[in-house]
């Protein structure tokens, strides 16, 4: 098969490059529409409009909201129908994943000027957060841990977790999971429905704060249109993987981590990056070698073909120029010295070190989430994280010397700006 090769030599480098990773998800105007109407209906008109869209997209046939809420009799038996292998599994990532972001808790804190005045920060949790699952073909436990288990570790009260069943095929796993990373109630809805329910609230689903969790392009601009009455974690494009290879790593240990993110979808984009000819072609031949081993074959062709990328640069510090160009979403060092190489790299959602680390260990159970942004937004953005779901209030409070002296400042600066009564307020605490 035909993957893309560039050079940094070449002319058109750059707009290649930009043609490359350029990703329009956005949505079209029938999506906006469609996903407006829903949104509106749910608002008004609650469980009932709920009921409706999902016999209709899920094709279902149920009559009330009771029989799309999940009991904790029926968690505990999937939880029970999960083989021991699988359970014991999904115990051991939710550990270590929980252990990880216990290190990311953010604390309180303040400190007492000399007058007297405190100044600080407290930090609170969200009260509820809505947490979107994926279903049919695409079930994902793991990012039920990745998303609930940092909520938990927030100190979030609530987690009320959505998840389509279409054609009422409940997925086992799932719900282990939840059960495994304590979520409080579950849904079996999906869709831009369930992003209004969680949004706006209904009868039985109770209003969230903030809404995390990926799902399809209706999902995607449901949360985007419901930003601001609720947070959202992240409007995510399709997964990508870039790895920086000196060529001494085993050329079937890349070709198959490029594989890796290429299986999720079409669209997903695996590039590789390295100053070693030879090796370029060496991974070529062992993807001819192993796609046709894959069950995802064809996945994997037209992802590899359309969006996947082999880029010659001539040397270590080039490579470094063009990972933090791409700002990937999983970036992988397979070099002889990947910490200091890491020191050096700016834009990226997380960075596999060494030739052992492979991107699969970090979707599943090493420890850092798996939720990353993708589409170069590493540029500004960070992994989700139990900092997603605390919030920052700042302290202040002033003694009769702090606010005389800080009323002087205050007052000439309200009447500079001409709010009078800023700087009066200001005036009246001064001795």
């Amino acid at each position: 098969m035909n993957i893309k090769r560039l050079t940094t030599t070449q002319a058109d480098y750059q707009s290649q490059m930009e043609t490359l990773l350029a990703w329009e998800g956005v949505s079209d105007d029938q999506v906006n529409s469609t996903v407006k109407d829903i949104l509106k209906n749910i608002r008004s008109r609650g469980d009932e409009a709920l009921v409706e869209y999902t016999n209709k997209f899920d094709r279902m046939n149920i009559s009330s909201m009771k029989d799309l809420t999940f009991t904790k009799d029926q968690i505990d038996a999937a939880y029970n129908n999960v083989p021991a292998e699988q359970r014991e599994a999904l115990e051991t990532a939710a550990e270590r994943v929980r252990s990880y972001h216990e290190h990311q808790k953010m604390e309180s804190w303040s400190y007492t000027e000399e007058d007297g005045t405190l100044l600080g920060q407290q930090i609170t949790a969200l009260d509820r957060v809505g947490l979107y699952v994926p279903g049919g073909k695409a079930t994902y436990p793991s990012s039920v841990l990745m998303n609930a288990i940092p909520a938990k570790v927030a100190g979030v009260e609530e987690i009320v977790m959505v998840v389509p069943t279409p054609d009422g095929i409940v997925n086992d796993m799932v719900l282990a999971a939840a059960k495994i990373a304590g979520v409080d109630t579950v849904f079996a809805v999906g869709g831009a429905q369930a992003v209004a329910a969680l949004a706006y609230g209904t009868e039985t689903v109770p209003g969230v704060d903030k809404i995390v969790g990926p799902g399809n392009i209706y999902v995607a601009t449901a949360k985007s249109m419901v930003f601001g009455r609720v947070g959202i974690d992240m409007i995510a494009g399709p997964s990508e993987i870039l790895v920086v290879c000196d060529g001494k790593t085993n050329p079937d240990w890349i070709a198959m981590d490029l594989f890796s993110q290429a299986e999720h979808d079409e669209d997903a984009q695996s590039i590789l990056v390295s100053w070693d000819a030879d090796f370029l072609e060496q991974v070529q031949e062992s993807i001819e070698k192993l796609l046709p081993t894959m069950e995802r074959k064809e996945i994997i062709s037209t992802s590899l073909a359309d969006r996947g990328a082999f880029i010659l640069v001539k040397d270590e510090n080039e490579a470094i120029e063009v990972a933090n160009f791409i700002a990937p979403e999983h970036l992988e060092l397979s070099v002889e010295a990947p910490e200091a190489m890491a020191k050096k790299i700016k834009h990226a959602g997380a960075i596999f070190m060494g030739r052992y680390t492979a991107e699969a260990l970090g979707d599943y159970c090493a420890g850092p989430n798996h939720v990353l942004p993708t589409s170069r937004t590493a540029r500004f953005s960070s992994p989700l994280g139990v900092y997603d779901f605390q919030k920052r209030s700042s302290l202040i409070m002033c003694s009769a010397e702090g606010a005389s002296e800080l009323g002087k400042t205050a007052s000439i600066l309200g009447r500079g700006e001409s709010l009078t009564a800023h700087a009066r307020s200001a005036e009246y605490r001064i001795k």
